[in-house]
């Protein structure tokens, strides 16, 4: 999947800017940094002395594209109900997909 960014914003700023996410089977994912830094290990990843921190961009050699657009949308999902007042909806997960994203969720720490 393609998103129609075109460039990535490599920031030193913590929050700003944007990550690539490339998934085992050739999709790309474009979100922000703040989203992206849900993920444990994905600030990890972004913020310490690794390649991803220079080039904003994250590969996950072992996740389909199916699995990884499932963790973009949880991302999201969690970035937008936390600290909400209102009741927050359920994240829908398909039960053929449950392992592979518990796997992922567990290896991302989110």
């Amino acid at each position: 999947v393609n998103t129609g960014i075109d460039s990535v914003k490599n920031g030193d700023e913590d929050e700003e800017g944007f990550v690539k996410l490339l998934s085992a089977d050739g999709c790309e994912f474009i979100l922000s940094r703040r989203v992206a830094l849900v993920s444990v290990t994905m600030k990890a990843m972004l913020e310490g002395q690794f390649r991803e921190a220079d080039d904003a961009t994250i590969s996950f050699p072992e996740m389909s594209g199916l699995i990884l657009e499932k963790v973009v949308q949880y991302l999201h999902y969690k970035v937008k109900f936390s600290n909400s007042p209102t009741r927050v909806p359920e994240f829908k997960i398909d039960p053929e997909h449950a392992l592979e994203l518990l796997v992922a969720a567990n290896y991302l720490d989110c």
